[in-house]
């Protein structure tokens, strides 16, 4: 007979750890349901690129990989397959004509509604026994969580850039 620990106990059962462990799950299926049944027609990173720019409107890469939250060279690697299919154009910044900034194309703007219709419809399916006001706490309990995620990720941008400066 094996026991375990109070103290292993404790630690496994807390708050924190299941918690921990419910965003890799929910972040593997998030991945599984991408890759599987055609909603991956853009991945996470295309999508919100073309999110941005669809709401947004025209940006230049600097511009883009603040509001993403990631690096230049990031967004630039991202860009240039959808530029090459024709999703995002290169178009000129009417306030500085040598500066070039990415805007979405119609294609690009048909493709992002299909996969935002996809999405939608997943997860209208996923939480439609759920009470709508179950569906509202979770959006925003969500969004909450994705902001802190933001505020933190920032954080260690601002810790990283002040260690490469002294």
């Amino acid at each position: 007979m094996t026991t375990t620990s109070p103290l292993a106990t404790s630690r496994t059962d807390s708050l924190h750890n299941r918690l921990q462990y419910q965003v890799a799950v929910f972040a593997r299926r998030l991945e599984q349901v991408r890759s599987s049944d055609g909603l991956g027609a853009l991945d996470r990173a295309a999508y919100l690129l073309l999110d941005r720019l669809d709401r947004h409107g025209p940006a230049n890469i600097k511009a883009l990989a603040d509001a993403l939250g990631i690096d230049s060279s990031t967004v630039t690697r991202q860009a240039a397959p959808l530029v090459d299919a024709a999703l995002v154009g290169r178009v000129r910044n009417p306030a500085d004509r040598r500066a070039v900034r990415l805007a979405l194309t119609p294609l690009g703007t048909e493709r992002l509604a299909a996969v935002r219709a996809g999405r939608e419809e997943l997860i209208r399916r996923l939480v439609d026994g759920w009470p709508a006001d179950e569906q509202r706490a979770f959006c925003a309990l969500l969004a909450r969580f994705n902001g802190c995620l933001e505020s933190y990720t920032a954080g260690l941008a601002q810790e990283e850039g002040e260690e490469r400066s002294s």
